[in-house]
């Protein structure tokens, strides 16, 4: 029995076990788009995705008792959502989302909600459905049918930070805290998505934007050795203890998924990111740009 998988798979990989009937394996459309790009992932979804796979709402399987945005999930929840979703514990669960200017863009919070909750054999299609479309492999309308299953949640509290983590950050010093968000909103000169909300940093953060991690030309991660190079020209050492942020928890995933594909497993995700940071911090925790 699999204990762990790849965190990438290639569209050629896929292609085989669809061809082959492979048991035991769920593809999920984890598709999000930012409120600014007016796109109904869902929607796109029922008109056109990889055949087999199953949508998986980010906002739907999400903490329900807050207002910052897809927070992970109480445990009970998250079993019952995935249950739903015919995903057991044995279960292998393929992720992919739409977006064309990335290859990348929502699937590896998905990715990390998983691997939080105990559950590592969860992979990416590298390129995502873009690369998929754009190498001719089949695609469809039909929605699959599946028998709920029973997944058991087992936390894996290392992998995740809250507020308060982040704050006692602030004097402890215990980890580095890297935001993927773009360097506009970063340095507070370019505005927050979501209008209530005004760019900036947390205090002594370092900033490694999401973009960076993709090689934009070929709609993928890139390598390990250029995901190192990343960080260590940013000032980030992959030898110590790192948090991620960004804007709600969404690329903030990605630097987690880059810095696992360099071998360190045990970055954290700070879930609320800017977004609760800048509701609930003081304003001198708070670097503001002039917007």
């Amino acid at each position: 029995m699999m204990s762990r998988v790849s965190a990438l798979v290639s569209t050629k990989w896929l292609a085989d076990q669809l061809t082959a009937g492979a048991k035991n394996l769920r593809i999920l459309d984890c598709s999000w788009h930012l409120p600014f790009a007016k796109r109904n992932a869902r929607r796109e979804y029922y008109e056109k995705h990889i055949p087999g796979a199953l949508f998986f709402d980010l906002d739907e399987c999400a903490d329900k008792n807050t207002e910052i945005e897809h927070m992970l999930a109480k445990p009970d929840d998250f079993e019952e959502y995935v249950g739903k979703l015919g995903i057991n514990n044995q279960t292998h669960v393929v992720l992919y989302d739409n977006a064309p200017n990335f290859g990348l863009f929502s699937a590896q919070r998905v990715w990390w909600n998983f691997r939080a909750f105990g559950h590592n054999l969860v992979s990416i299609l590298d390129g995502g459905l873009p690369r998929w479309l754009s190498e001719e492999y089949d695609y469809t309308d039909e929605i699959l049918k599946v028998q709920p299953e029973t997944f058991r949640v087992s936390v894996v509290s290392n992998l995740i930070r809250s507020f308060e983590d982040v704050e006692c950050n602030l004097a402890q010093k215990n980890f580095q805290l890297v935001d993927a968000r773009p360097s506009g909103r970063f340095n507070g000169t370019a505005p927050e998505p979501r209008p209530d909300i005004k760019p900036g940093h947390v205090r002594g953060s370092i900033s490694v934007p999401f973009n960076s991690l993709l090689n934009l030309e070929t709609k993928n991660l890139k390598s390990p050795e250029e995901l190192t190079n990343v960080f260590e020209m940013a000032g980030v050492d992959l030898s110590k203890p790192m948090v991620t942020m960004c804007g709600s928890g969404v690329t903030g995933a990605m630097l987690v998924l880059a810095a696992y594909q360099c071998g360190k497993e045990d970055a954290a995700l700070y879930d609320g990111s800017w977004m609760e940071w800048y509701m609930r911090a003081k304003a001198d925790q708070k670097e503001l740009g002039t917007l």
